[in-house]
């Protein structure tokens, strides 16, 4: 059976996370077949969205995305679980598609023993999805995220010491790194989120220094708003459209972890072809 032990593996090679996994055509995005297409081009996790409806069940779905995945103008956050396991998904071009929501639920299941499961939005609900993760058993794949807001870190402690945390930084808040050390909580690594190459929080430094207390830094090649820089220019864009090694060799040379992109496979190939998938 597959162990999982995540600071072990990203002492071995870059861990690929695909956002939503991989979504074009009739499959939408945090969909199952979106997912197992991200495993199948090389994706070492996979990250998803959770919300809620107003009767408590956690949808795989991105808070206030109803009107372009589902190209309704509602809010499934004010309305019962029956009524959301019923609308269809929709293609980019508005077409309805034969996906409907997942839940939580089902998705855990249909990933169980087979990757790493970063579960984003966590903030919005910490205690309804550290129940269904301990309900699971599945605490060894899973990694939590959010900004490290009092109230999330709060529920780490008291709930889910056990539960593998990632806090979301800016350089508004660089220095958290110092009190997540001191929680009681299994803090595992920092989301770096930096317009500029010259942030601290990107700095060699800092990357040192985490590493050093035994965490992982997470940089993000994704690029869903060109104003928005996530990793400065180094993103999904400047590696399919201008350079490889400025988009996504950025990250292997910094010696990060975790990249989260759009483009598994395209980045599979390139770290294969570059010898930098693996840490020497």
């Amino acid at each position: 059976m597959k162990t999982f032990d995540i600071r072990s593996f990203a002492k071995e090679k870059m861990i690929i996370c695909a956002h939503r996994g991989v979504w074009t055509g009739n499959i939408p995005c945090n969909s199952l077949p979106a997912y197992d297409i991200a495993l199948a081009q090389g994706a070492d996790m996979i990250e998803t969205d959770v919300t809620a409806s107003a009767d408590g069940e956690l949808f795989i779905f991105h808070p206030t995305q109803e009107k372009r995945q589902l190209g309704l103008d509602i809010d499934i956050r004010t309305m019962p679980a029956s009524e959301v396991k019923r609308l269809p998904m929709v293609t980019l071009d508005g077409t309805p598609t034969e996906h409907t929501l997942l839940t939580l639920d089902e998705l855990f299941e249909h990933l169980k023993g087979r990757c790493y499961i970063n579960v984003d939005k966590f903030g919005d609900n910490p205690e309804l999805i550290v129940r269904k993760i301990q309900q699971h058993n599945i605490a060894d794949q899973i990694i939590v995220k959010s900004p490290p807001k009092a109230s999330s870190l709060d529920v780490m402690e008291s709930l889910a010491p056990e539960i593998q945390y990632l806090a979301i930084i800016g350089n508004y808040n660089s220095d958290y790194h110092a009190e997540l050390m001191s929680r009681k909580m299994n803090y595992v690594g920092l989301e770096v989120v930096f317009a500029q190459d010259d942030a601290y929080i990107a700095s060699d430094e800092f990357i040192e220094r985490v590493h050093n207390d035994g965490r992982l830094i997470w940089g993000n090649s994704i690029l869903y708003n060109y104003k928005k820089l996530l990793a400065a220019e180094h993103s999904d864009d400047t590696a399919l459209t201008r350079d490889m090694d400025i988009g996504w060799g950025y990250f292997a040379r910094k010696n990060f972890d975790i990249v989260q992109t759009d483009w598994p496979l395209a980045l599979s190939l390139y770290l294969e072809k570059t010898g930098q998938m693996y840490k020497k």
